[in-house]
């Protein structure tokens, strides 16, 4: 008989909490954006940075992105270049 080879398997319940709770905490604060007495255009910036977080804290734990090897990563982040190309195109049309 060949040796067998033990693979243990390293719980992530801890780093998913910890996910879980920045989530949370990150989704309390979108709450309160609105409230604050900031332009239409700082609140929708820091909503729209709040979601990228959150996105990538999702992509990055949850969907285990940062165990894949450089060209996947690579590959997940082509639409967010694609929306600070909108984004740039936008608020260059906005303030022409």
């Amino acid at each position: 008989m060949s040796e067998a080879t033990s693979h243990s398997h390293k719980s992530h319940k801890a780093e998913y909490f910890k996910i879980f709770f920045l989530l949370t905490f990150l989704t309390i604060a979108e709450l309160f954006v609105p409230k604050m007495p900031w332009t239409q255009v700082a609140k929708g910036a820091a909503l729209t940075f709040l979601a990228l977080v959150k996105a990538g804290a999702v992509g990055w734990y949850y969907m285990h992105l940062k165990e894949e090897t450089k060209w996947l990563k690579f590959i997940a982040l082509i639409p967010i270049s694609a929306f600070i190309y909108a984004a740039v195109v936008i608020l260059e049309s906005t303030y022409r």
